[in-house]
């Protein structure tokens, strides 16, 4: 390894771990910090942003990378992507001043803590000051940068490199009204049955059973940990220390099941990254819609098929014999796959959840642009929600506050989410011709060929290759929502005998 490369990898190790011990204090943050600990914590984070940021941005940096590009200019190889990907995160963070770092994250753990508050109170007034103030620094964020074709375009492209807000509405756009069809016609069918899901279920067995299925995933207790928190989430540390959190809510018992399988696709793609690449810039998912695209697959594609609950519903039953007695693992799974319009976006069915997407979507790029102000904030988001949905949320907690990404300072993360349903469509279709016998496999509880099959071809790339280069290796096409509306259309078919 030549001196200059070395050089580079051991900066760019030392703020991985400096990033990676920050996300250590974020995770206690929302899992086990009293609330009494947020101020301090807030400045423990600050202060490890800046040394992280100053490491960073040193000039000794941007000479390292103008040097190694010369070195290695073929950015397939994993020096010449490390290089790149280390370039392009240089350029961005040279341009943001460190004092800016700080200011946000002291307001970013401010908001966290008044979030919680405003949703466990319902009340949007409590959360409102922070969130004005997340607003205006996102808005002065932008201005670091060259102007885009639109402010929203240097937010988005945070999250998925190389995507414009022109391009995520177009997908968007088309997208929409076949969504649209669907669930009309949908509506005009008989409704499948399922109260049984609403009974009371035992919050251990439920949590021991989430477990079950996500340790046949492949998830390694070993290397990670499920707990629980306001919302659920995955965190990585290492390419050995991936973690998942959980919520249990009772007025949906299972939801819990689901959220498990979501995240746990999170971490199997963490922990499927190629270790070399440990502490360097291609350590992690290349995009989050990318990513995204592992978590529904493995939540909706495998956790609501009618394989996956052939072979699991029987245990399930046996479990919680009462609340199933006399339930079907079909009708079990057409319930699981219920289409009704709901308030909250992560129990939100298939057919509907773009529909929520694309109305935080709307939200955000009103913030970002000024034709939206903070405090209309619960005003708009029930009128989209009735224009959208044709329901009205009847508070704030299952309304405009049910999210925790605001108060993060998370504005242009949404889209996606639905992106990443798109793409993992495309990547199904992918599978199934790779693997002739998968549903065979689910339905056996066999999933390792599906895991093993991710990781050759997605996970173990890291950040090497950007999200829409990845799509062409696998797929052959761009970000592309064709295969989604087959697979919907397919699925619901079946379920509603359309």
């Amino acid at each position: 390894m030549s001196e200059k490369l070395a050089r580079l990898k051991e900066i760019i190790g030392e703020v991985s771990d400096l990033g990676h011990a920050a996300s250590v204090l974020s995770w206690d943050q929302q899992v086990y910090m009293p609330a009494g600990g947020a101020e301090a914590r807030g400045q423990q984070l600050a202060t490890l942003g800046k040394i992280a940021q100053e490491k960073f941005i040193a000039d000794e940096v941007g000479e390292l990378l103008e040097d190694l590009k010369k070195e290695f200019p073929d950015p397939e190889t994993d020096e010449g992507a490390m290089i790149r990907v280390s370039a392009r995160d240089y350029d961005k963070a040279r341009r943001v001043p460190t004092s800016f770092v700080v200011e946000q994250a002291l307001a970013s753990t401010q908001a966290i803590g008044d979030w919680v508050r405003a949703k466990s109170q319902s009340d949007f007034s409590i959360f409102r000051p922070a969130l004005e103030k997340n607003v205006e620094l996102v808005k002065q964020y932008v201005s670091f940068f060259p102007p885009a074709d639109h402010p929203y375009d240097t937010l988005l492209g945070d999250y998925e490199s190389g995507m414009k807000t022109a391009d995520v509405q177009e997908i968007f756009g088309a997208l929409r009204p076949k969504q649209v069809k669907l669930i009309k016609a949908i509506s005009e069918k008989k409704q499948v049955k399922d109260s049984f899901l609403q009974k009371k279920y035992n919050e251990k067995k439920v949590w021991d059973f989430s477990e079950k299925i996500v340790s046949k995933f492949g998830y390694d207790f070993t290397r990670g940990r499920q707990d629980k928190a306001p919302h659920p989430f995955e965190t990585t540390f290492s390419v050995n220390d991936v973690r998942i959190t959980n919520r249990f809510e009772k007025d949906q018992p299972l939801a819990t099941l689901f959220s498990a399988m979501h995240e746990c696709g999170h971490a199997l793609y963490e922990l499927g990254v190629n270790p070399a690449y440990e502490r360097t810039s291609l350590a992690s998912g290349t995009s989050l819609a990318v990513h995204e695209s592992q978590s529904r697959m493995w939540e909706n594609l495998v956790g609501r098929s009618l394989p996956f609950w052939e072979h699991f519903y029987p245990e399930l039953k046996k479990t919680f014999s009462s609340q199933l007695e006399g339930v079907s693992a079909k009708t079990f799974y057409k319930a699981a796959n219920k289409v009704e319009p709901s308030f909250i976006r992560v129990n939100a069915d298939e057919a509907t959840y773009n529909l929520h997407i694309m109305l935080r979507l709307e939200i955000e790029i009103g913030l970002v642009e000024g034709s939206i102000e903070v405090k209309d904030l619960p005003e708009i988001w029930n009128a989209k929600m009735r224009d959208y949905l044709g329901i009205t949320p009847p508070n704030d907690a299952l309304g405009v506050l049910q999210d925790i990404h605001w108060s993060y300072g998370s504005i242009g993360y949404f889209s996606t989410y639905a992106l990443g349903n798109i793409i993992s469509a495309q990547i199904w279709e992918r599978v199934n011709k790779d693997i002739r016998d998968l549903d065979e496999q689910i339905r056996k509880g066999q999933f390792g060929e599906l895991r093993e099959w991710l990781r050759v071809n997605i996970h173990q790339f890291g950040h090497k290759y950007d999200p829409q280069d990845l799509m062409q290796r696998v797929v052959g096409s761009k970000i592309d929502s064709s295969a989604y509306v087959r697979y919907l259309t397919k699925k619901y078919g079946d379920i509603y005998e359309l």
